[in-house]
């Protein structure tokens, strides 16, 4: 019942705003990942890292950028897996080994085990796939080549933001400003 109700607030406050022509996206709209990657950290920085480097140019870069994890490349420049803190972590800290002395691809998660999304997938999709497979990074590939990477933590923002917005949208048309959507 709370929900139908909810819904219903919901619809006559869009039409209120879209009949003022004010743009407003409802939850029906898909936020997708290309959405998420435009406000994400790693928009700004080369993400990418060849596979024939060794892990403590990764962890330099890392280290750099503030960020979890990098997509691996080929020669060639398409996917090849993604390295990231919890790889160092497990597979040279834990048994001993070298980072300065050990390649990226000897400890990287590999293409056949990767879990990617494309710029069309939906936040929510990415999520599945994040929490299904237990990992907080997510790449994104068109064609065989990276055109992105997602956190978990780009994608919980980005879904924060939206219920922020649709709280305050219906706040505002309860409190009879459904006219007067986003004025003071």
């Amino acid at each position: 019942m709370l929900t139908r109700a909810y819904n219903s607030l919901l619809r006559s406050a869009s039409r209120t705003a879209i009949a003022m022509g004010r743009p407003y996206s409802t939850l029906e709209q898909k936020i997708t990942a290309s959405d998420a990657w435009v406000k994400s950290c790693y928009v700004e920085i080369d993400y990418t890292i060849s596979d024939d480097s060794f892990v403590y140019d990764a962890v330099q870069r890392m280290s750099a950028f503030k960020v979890g994890c990098l997509v691996t490349t080929g020669k060639d420049g398409s996917v090849s897996g993604v390295v990231s803190e919890r790889d160092y972590l497990n597979k040279i800290a834990l048994l001993g080994r070298t980072s300065k002395e050990t390649k990226i691809k000897e400890i990287s998660t590999k293409l056949p085990n990767l879990v990617t999304a494309t710029r069309k997938d939906s936040v929510e999709e990415c999520m599945q796939k994040m929490l299904a497979k237990d990992i907080r990074h997510l790449p994104l590939v068109e064609d065989g080549k990276v055109v992105g990477l997602l956190s978990i933590k780009d994608l919980v923002k980005v879904v924060l933001q939206e219920k922020e917005d649709t709280i305050k949208l219906l706040s505002d048309f309860a409190l009879g400003k459904g006219a007067h959507y986003g004025n003071e």
